[in-house]
């Protein structure tokens, strides 16, 4: 696919001048975000989260007519599902995992003495049988599973979540908690390309409606180490991965608010996900950055959300 674009510009509204407040110290100025005292874990005002919800609904309102399957699951996942989902091999830098204190009354004791002499009292911690989920769609793939082949038409899953990836950031695009909402294909692959094209089409109507600048080109995932390197180059070579890129910390360096995956069979054969035929179901999604879509809005119209033009408020408030 080549890249289709919507020229942002030179400059970015309100560029910010040298030494002058980031973007993200006019969004806690005007209390949008809320400092937690963590880079990239942010509390959100009413007034951001009216937009995430105004997004999200049109977002629903975008693939209505296909009648996906609704299911949200909580920012935790199965220890063992992730594990098997083969995320580490590919991110172990940016994984979240739940642990708590599994101990008795003298190491308690010992975590309340840690405490007086603010040393690590992190010790006697030990790994749960939860983590954090890192994409709204992990926790969906072993669920399609269980149930056994895919009709002849496939499934299709409409999902949300809060999701976690450790890369702590004074982006305020970069957070460490956001929501990702997502539309999951599972089929032949006729069917997934299929639908990853149609939304590539609505994903690029939407942002456009919304009076974003963009570009969307080839990607790949951020994998870690050398073999990641190698895994990069190949998503990009095979065109499996593209996003729908916005200017929001930089011209230069735009903001993934999109993305658009066609995974093959790599989550049909890690969790025996077959077709009605009994060939292994390929897979493909379309992500939508919540936070981030909300963010470029924010940089693009300004930070009074009863400023913005009429027609961008028509489209997410009608």
């Amino acid at each position: 696919m080549e890249s289709i674009s919507s020229p942002a510009g030179d400059v970015l509204p309100e560029d910010e001048p040298a030494g002058g407040p980031t973007f993200l110290d006019r969004l806690f100025d005007h209390g949008l975000l809320v400092r937690t005292g963590v880079d990239g874990l942010y509390g959100r005002s009413g007034g951001f989260e009216s937009v995430v919800d105004a997004l999200d609904r049109m977002i629903t309102r975008l693939g209505a007519a296909e009648g996906a399957e609704v299911l949200r699951f909580p920012p935790a996942m199965s220890r063992s599902a992730f594990e098997r989902s083969g995320y580490l091999k590919g991110f172990p830098n940016l994984a979240g995992t739940v642990h708590s204190f599994c101990g008795d009354a003298r190491g308690h004791a010992e975590i309340l003495a840690c405490l007086e002499a603010g040393t690590d009292w992190t010790g006697q911690q030990e790994a749960t049988d939860v983590v954090l989920t890192p994409a709204a769609c992990y926790p969906v793939y072993p669920v399609a599973a269980a149930r056994g082949a895919l009709p002849a038409a496939g499934r299709l899953f409409d999902l949300q979540s809060y999701c976690f990836r450790r890369e702590p950031s004074l982006e305020p695009t970069r957070m460490q908690l956001f929501r990702m909402r997502e539309y999951v294909r599972m089929g032949s692959p006729e069917q997934v390309l299929a639908f990853r094209e149609s939304w590539l089409e609505r994903g690029t109507a939407m942002m456009r409606d919304l009076g974003l600048p963009l570009a969307i080109d080839a990607a790949n995932d951020p994998f870690f180490g050398r073999a990641g390197r190698m895994l990069a180059n190949n998503q990009r070579a095979q065109g499996l991965k593209f996003e729908l890129n916005v200017p929001v910390n930089s011209v230069d360096k735009p903001t993934a608010c999109l993305s658009f995956n066609y995974h093959q069979d790599h989550f049909g054969s890690t969790w025996d996900l077959h077709q009605a035929d009994g060939t292994v179901a390929h897979t493909a999604c379309v992500g939508f950055g919540l936070e981030r879509i909300t963010l470029a809005l924010l940089r693009h119209h300004g930070l009074d959300l009863a400023a913005w033009p009429e027609a961008v408020r028509a489209e997410l408030w009608g």
